[in-house]
């Protein structure tokens, strides 16, 4: 369930088929996202999941998989 939703917020934040987004793409690498799009995805993500995304965390959400574990952790 988280990622899936996390990866239809993905696709509509960059403009991406969701079934193109698989666990182990690279959010900039991979999918192309930009600082302003990763923090545009992170706000999202606080809302849409009633999380708080620590600034020194964000460093480490590189993957898709990498943002589902950090939900599902601080949920």
């Amino acid at each position: 369930m988280i990622y899936e939703t996390v990866a239809n917020m993905i696709a509509k934040q960059l403009k991406l088929n969701a079934a193109d987004i698989t666990p182990d793409k690279r959010l900039i690498e991979d999918l192309h996202a930009d600082s302003a799009n990763i923090m545009v995805m992170i706000m999202d993500m606080e809302d849409n999941f009633n999380i708080t995304v620590e600034d020194d965390a964000i460093n480490n959400l590189r993957t898709v998989g990498d943002v589902v574990k950090y939900i599902e952790a601080h949920q």
